[in-house]
């Protein structure tokens, strides 16, 4: 378990529990569920490395994707190629926001 504050200049705790760890396998490079605390934000960042799918799991949120904003709740699915960019919001100021990252391979 990691907690992160501030993430990519956000605001607020992130805990991030890295779920495959050293069982990774291709073309899978990480499935991490992580938790946004109330009120919390994952600031503007580029998906550099690898491109990611983010699941939500629970709670009330919001994202920017390339600069375009949307509602997310759970069931909803952001995909994000490399190049691209993503803040994440928990709109809520009482409850988490839950999600899992799946982060794949370039190629």
């Amino acid at each position: 378990m990691f907690i992160h504050e501030n993430l990519f200049g956000g605001a607020g705790q992130v805990t991030v529990w890295d779920l495959l760890g050293a069982q990774a396998l291709d073309p899978f490079r990480a499935a991490l569920a992580c938790e946004l605390a109330p009120g919390g934000r994952v600031g503007t960042h580029v998906q550099e490395a690898f491109p990611e799918l983010v699941i939500f799991t629970g709670g009330q949120g919001a994202v920017e994707v390339d600069g375009v904003a949307r509602a997310v709740a759970p069931g909803a699915v952001v995909a994000l190629g490399l190049g691209m960019t993503l803040a994440i919001a928990n709109v809520s100021v009482t409850d988490p926001l839950t999600y899992l990252i799946v982060k794949a391979s370039k190629h």
